[in-house]
């Protein structure tokens, strides 16, 4: 089983598909998601979202001023600014 995770901002789509594993910063700390986390709703802090897809490789986005949101294994996070780093 896969976590699905679309990463977006205000000015695009700039990220989507399969994870294992998702770590993103919260205004709260740092939370990492796996398929099957049970559902949240967060305020995005500034910092990097850290993705590890199905094939393991690793995915890297800054992102700032948004929200994230877990539920039925389906991580969506909106941004007002976010862009790959690697």
């Amino acid at each position: 089983m896969a976590l699905s995770v679309s990463l977006v901002s205000a000015e695009a789509e700039v990220w989507t598909g399969e994870a294992s594993l998702v770590v993103a910063k919260t205004v709260e700390g740092e939370i990492g998601f796996m398929p099957g986390h049970e559902p949240v709703l967060a305020m995005l802090a500034e910092g990097q979202v850290r993705i590890t897809t199905e094939d393991g490789r690793k995915v890297i986005a800054d992102a700032r001023e948004g929200f994230l949101s877990m539920e039925n294994n389906e991580l969506t996070i909106v941004a007002g600014h976010a862009a790959l780093v690697s």
